[in-house]
């Protein structure tokens, strides 16, 4: 994998509060290597291994995009919810910026299932046939409509497992990390001081409570698969 220069600058990260982690009595001794300092009750990030681990990622998903993989970004913290979708909106990504939902990735054939009922609904929908229907069988496809959109709406156009998958917040989104670990999809995962390093196959290690810390690691991740999305020629 080439190494590629991504503009990571430590003085952006300070500004946008990366380096803050968790209070030091909250925190995984796994995370010592990445953590330089504690500060008020506060453990701070060593923003080098950030930019290093960045770094590596960006060119993980370079790579992958101008390859044609797919990626899916995972984060349904309230925090995270509008950021995640912008973000997978930009590069043309998949996402759950909602609700993990039970067996999406595990049991595909039912998620497959699913989407095929919701692509059906919103054809009908958009074709205005809900509305010829009585108004209680309308409002019941509605509300099966309006349910399928909430919870699979990121990944309507998703065919398949995805090749690379995007975690905001490891605490939150374990059972999505765990069912990518079981079934071989490489992870890449934004951890705070309080989480396991090793369980993803890329860490970076940054504030995942700051909308600004947040944003800008999204935003390093999208550049990147944007640049190898431009670079992208089908069936070569």
């Amino acid at each position: 994998m080439t190494r590629r220069y991504w503009n990571i600058n430590l003085e952006e990260m300070m500004e946008a509060g990366v380096h803050f982690g968790h209070g030091t009595r909250k925190w995984n001794p796994r995370m010592a290597p990445y953590i330089s300092a504690k500060r008020k009750g506060i453990h701070i990030i060593n923003l080098t291994r950030t930019a290093r681990f960045l770094s590596e990622a960006c060119d993980l998903v370079f790579d992958a995009a101008s390859k044609g993989k797919q990626f899916l970004i995972v984060g349904t913290k309230n925090k995270a919810v509008d950021l995640v979708a912008s973000a997978a909106i930009r590069a043309r990504c998949h996402y759950v910026n909602k609700k993990w939902l039970g067996g999406m990735l595990t049991n595909w054939s039912t998620t497959e299932t699913r989407l095929h009922k919701f692509r059906d609904l919103r054809a009908e929908q958009k074709k205005g046939r809900l509305n010829r229907l009585p108004k209680r069988d309308a409002a019941m496809l509605k509300r099966q409509l309006y349910h399928l959109q909430t919870y699979l709406g990121g990944i309507k156009y998703m065919t398949g497992l995805p090749d690379i998958v995007i975690i905001v917040d490891q605490q939150e989104e374990y059972t999505a990390l765990r069912k990518c670990v079981t079934l071989g999809i490489p992870t890449i995962c934004l951890i705070d001081t309080n989480f396991d390093p090793d369980l993803a196959d890329i860490s970076i290690p940054a504030n995942d409570d700051a909308i600004a810390s947040i944003r800008l690691i999204l935003n390093k991740l999208v550049f990147a698969i944007c640049e190898g999305r431009s670079s992208y020629i089908p069936n070569r």
